[in-house]
């Protein structure tokens, strides 16, 4: 699979542009929705988890350097909170764009707070991308997010942008607060080793 799955997912699951749809967000989607939509609430998805184990060669890193985003990996009862957009399928042409490294259009089942659900979709990046990074150690990890930045901005950012989304929408997440709490604990060392060594003056 080449890195760019705009025009694949065009074809793989074409869609008149004036129906509506549910898509979920559970990454930048979150809390980057540059799009519109009819309305939006808070949603769940069962049997997925969050892990930062894409590759970002093109939002928050380089394909020199790249930083690494969320993907969803099958996690027999996990619960992933997110957000629900209902939206013009018309703007799915911007999103396969914006979800271009390696994400393919998945469908799922959202669940909302009231007890109702609705089939949706996801973007979904798996092992078989060729953006795909997969785990690795947790300092690795940590040091790739801190150091790597992109044409939208700082891995570093990402990361803490979306720890905050989710601490307001009351979800547990304990992959992405860990590596949050690494990433601001390594820059608050670095910060003081840098206070260290400058001059006195």
């Amino acid at each position: 699979m080449t890195l760019d799955t705009a025009q694949l997912n065009q074809q793989r699951m074409p869609f008149d542009d004036d129906a509506e749809l549910w898509l979920f967000g559970y990454g930048s989607l979150i809390w980057k929705a540059e799009f519109p939509y009819l309305e939006r609430h808070p949603a769940y998805i069962h049997h997925w988890a969050r892990r930062f184990w894409q590759g970002s060669h093109d939002h928050r890193g380089t394909p020199a350097s790249p930083g690494r985003v969320v993907t969803l990996i099958n996690e027999p009862g996990a619960t992933c909170q997110g957000m629900a957009y209902r939206i013009n399928a018309s703007t799915l042409h911007a999103l396969d764009i914006r979800e271009k490294n390696g994400y393919l259009r998945e469908l799922i089942t959202l669940h909302f707070a009231d007890g109702s659900h609705a089939e949706g979709l996801i973007y979904l990046a798996t092992e078989e991308n060729a953006a795909f990074l997969g785990a690795a150690p947790l300092d690795a990890v940590v040091e790739q997010i801190a150091t790597a930045y992109g044409p939208s901005g700082s891995n570093r950012d990402y990361l803490r942008h979306l720890a905050t989304a989710l601490e307001e929408l009351g979800a547990e997440d304990a992959h992405v607060f860990t590596l949050a709490a690494h990433v601001r604990s390594r820059d608050k060392s670095d910060s003081l080793i840098s206070s260290e060594q400058s001059p006195c003056h």
